[in-house]
C-alpha cells in the first residue's frame, strides 16, 4: 500500500503534517466531501505556468492546474489557496478544485479590462514593508492598507480578537532598513507620522542585518499565514530570509540614488516558518491599484468618516458645501489636508475601478456629475449676478 493511500481518510494525519501550513478544523470540514473521493488536501506553496507546487500529506508534488482554469482571473488558483490533488501514483497529478478562500489580497491590473488580480490567499497577517532608506511616501501606505483591509475571498472572513479587519487579514506596517536611521528621535518621529496614516495600525521599525525589532515581529507573525507587501526595494527578501533564519529568498542591492530596488522576488513563495505560521513573499509591486477597496478606505481614514457623520447633509461631498465637519476640522488644524486630499483621491480611484464594471454605479456617477454640474453653473451665475 502506498503512503498516499495510507493516508486517505485519515484526518488525524492530516492535521498533523499540514498544521504547520495553515491546516485546521474547519479545512479539515471544508475537505470531507474530497476526502471521500480518495483525493489529497494541500496547500500551494508557488505557481508557475499551468503548474503549482502543494504541500500535502506524502510532502511536495508538482500539479497540473488544467482542471481550474475558469475565465474569472479573480478564481485562478493562487499561493495559500488549499486545493484537492490527486493521490500518489497518479500520472500526471491535476489540481481538483479549490477550497473556498478565506481571505485574498487582491489589485486592479494595469490592463484596460477591469480585472482583478489576486496576490496571496487565505492570509492572516498583511505584513506591509516600507523602506526608511527613502523618504516615507505616506499616501502609498495608505493605499496598500485600504487593499489589505478591503481584499476578501468572498466565503467566509476569520474572526480576530484584537482589531476586526473586514478582510479579516491584520495590516501591519513595518519600517524595514532601520539600521539607517540610528537617531532613536528621528525615528520615533517617522513611527508617528506613519501611525498618524494608519491609524489603529501596529507600526514597527526593524532591521533585519542588525536584527534589531525582529523579535516583537516574529511573535506578531507566528501564528497564521502573513503576506509581505510592498515596493521593489522595500527589503521583503531580506526580512523573509532573517524571519526563515535562513538565506531562502535572493537578496539585491537597492539604489543609492532612490532607494528603488530590482525585482529581486519574481513568483510568490509559501515557506514555513521555523517558529510557528507560514510566510508569503511577493513580486515588487510597482503599481498599486485599487480594487473595491471603499470598506478598506473608510477604515484607512475612519477619522474622516466618523467627522463626516456629523456633517450637514448626508451626501457631502466635503467640498464647499454648507456645515460640513470634515472641511470645518481641516480649517482647525484638527484633520492635516494632506489626509483629506488622499481620502478624496482613493475614494474617486474606487469609484472609477467599480463604475468600470458596474453600469448600476456608472449611471449613478454620470447622474452625480451632472448634478455638480448644475450646481457650478448655477453658482458662477449668482456670483456674476445674473440672477
Amino acid at each position: 500500500m502506498s503512503s498516499s493511500s495510507s493516508l486517505l481518510g485519515s484526518s488525524s494525519s492530516f492535521s498533523h503534517l499540514l498544521a504547520p501550513y495553515g491546516w485546521d478544523a474547519d479545512w479539515e470540514a471544508e475537505f470531507a466531501p474530497f476526502a471521500e473521493q480518495g483525493l489529497l488536501p494541500g496547500r500551494v506553496v508557488r505557481v508557475d505556468r499551468g503548474l503549482c507546487d502543494v504541500v500535502t500529506p506524502v510532502g511536495i508534488i508538482r500539479a497540473d492546474t488544467e482542471f481550474v482554469v475558469p475565465r474569472d482571473p479573480m478564481k485562478v488558483v493562487c499561493t495559500g489557496d488549499w486545493v484537492a490533488v490527486d493521490p500518489e501514483g497518479s500520472d500526471p497529478l491535476y489540481v481538483r478544485t479549490l477550497l473556498p478562500r478565506r481571505t485574498a489580497f487582491v489589485r486592479s491590473t494595469s490592463s484596460k479590462r477591469s480585472e482583478g488580480q489576486v496576490l496571496a490567499t487565505n492570509i492572516d497577517h498583511a505584513v506591509i514593508c516600507v523602506s526608511l532608506a527613502a523618504e516615507l511616501d505616506l499616501g502609498r501606505i495608505e493605499r496598500f492598507l485600504a487593499l489589505a483591509m478591503s481584499s476578501s475571498g468572498g466565503e467566509a472572513l476569520l474572526h480576530k480578537s484584537a482589531l476586526s479587519w473586514e478582510s479579516g487579514a491584520q495590516p501591519l506596517v513595518v519600517l524595514t532598513k532601520a539600521d539607517l536611521v540610528p537617531d532613536a528621535v528621528t525615528r520615533a518621529h517617522l513611527v508617528q507620522d506613519v501611525e498618524l496614516s494608519a491609524p489603529g495600525v501596529t507600526v514597527l521599525t526593524v532591521s533585519a542585518v542588525e536584527g534589531d525589532g525582529l523579535d516583537v515581529l516574529v511573535g506578531l507573525v507566528s501564528g497564521g499565514t502573513s503576506v509581505l507587501l510592498g515596493q521593489s526595494g522595500a527589503g521583503k527578501s531580506t526580512l523573509a530570509n532573517a524571519l526563515l533564519g535562513a538565506e531562502v529568498m535572493e537578496v539585491q542591492a537597492a539604489r543609492d540614488v532612490d532607494g528603488k530596488g530590482r525585482h529581486t522576488t519574481t513568483t510568490r513563495n509559501l515557506l514555513a516558518l521555523p517558529g510557528g505560521g507560514v510566510l508569503i513573499d511577493t513580486p515588487g509591486l510597482r503599481g498599486v491599484g485599487l480594487w473595491d477597496a471603499e470598506s478598506g478606505v473608510g477604515q484607512v481614514f475612519s477619522e474622516i468618516e466618523e467627522l463626516a457623520e456629523r456633517c450637514r447633509f448626508h451626501d457631502c461631498a466635503h467640498d464647499a458645501e454648507p456645515g460640513c465637519a470634515v472641511r470645518e476640522a481641516v480649517e482647525s488644524g484638527e484633520l492635516p489636508h494632506r489626509r483629506l486630499e488622499s481620502y478624496r483621491k482613493l475614494m474617486r480611484e474606487n469609484q472609477w475601478i467599480v463604475a468600470k464594471t458596474d453600469a448600476r454605479v456608472r449611471a449613478e456617477l454620470r447622474r452625480e456629475w451632472k448634478r455638480r454640474g448644475s450646481e457650478g453653473r448655477a453658482a458662477m451665475e449668482l456670483k456674476r449676478g445674473r440672477r
